[in-house]
């Protein structure tokens, strides 16, 4: 009998490496939320604004009413020392998390799969929340890739529970 078009994409080897691709860019999305943690905590606010002001002068010799490049100059003119200690903070707690939990997926540790699912679903919970006053179209991206490795973590746990209990005690 002949297999179906979907049923090989949906095998267990596939379903693997398509479980590994979304962890290597939920960790690279980690790193980068380390290393911009690390420089919004620790850059002074002046460089921020000068980083903005130099990225935005085409735009604003263009436009001056240019709504992006306006927003990123308005938002780093506003932006507080706690609100900025804060960002960085969260930044770098958050991608800490991410990486941790997927280190220990990629390493096939079984308690790490129920955590993460119970930690990806927050994120979600938490981004869905920021949605709705942000209406950032990568918001919804981010969420949709957690929603995928949501599913394909689930899949990984049910499929190394069922090779643990198969091995038996003292496998």
């Amino acid at each position: 009998m002949r297999e179906t078009g979907t049923r090989r994409l949906l095998d267990e080897k596939n379903l693997r490496l398509v479980f590994e691709l979304t962890l290597g860019f939920k960790a690279i999305f980690a790193l980068a939320e380390i290393v911009a943690g690390v420089v919004t905590y620790l850059v002074p606010q002046r460089y921020f604004l000068a980083l903005v002001l130099w990225v935005t002068r085409d735009e604003f010799a263009e436009d001056p009413h240019d709504l992006v490049a306006n927003f990123l100059l308005h938002t780093v003119q506003h932006l507080s020392v706690d609100a900025q200690r804060f960002a960085g903070l969260y930044l770098l707690g958050h991608g800490v998390l991410k990486l941790w939990l997927v280190t220990g997926l990629l390493r096939g540790r079984l308690w790490y799969f129920p955590v993460s699912i119970v930690v990806f679903a927050l994120f979600i919970v938490y981004q869905v929340y920021r949605y709705t006053y942000s209406h950032s179209v990568w918001l919804l991206l981010v969420t949709a890739l957690d929603v995928v490795v949501i599913a394909l973590t689930w899949h990984e746990y049910r499929y190394h529970r069922r090779g643990r209990k198969t091995l038996g005690p003292g496998s």
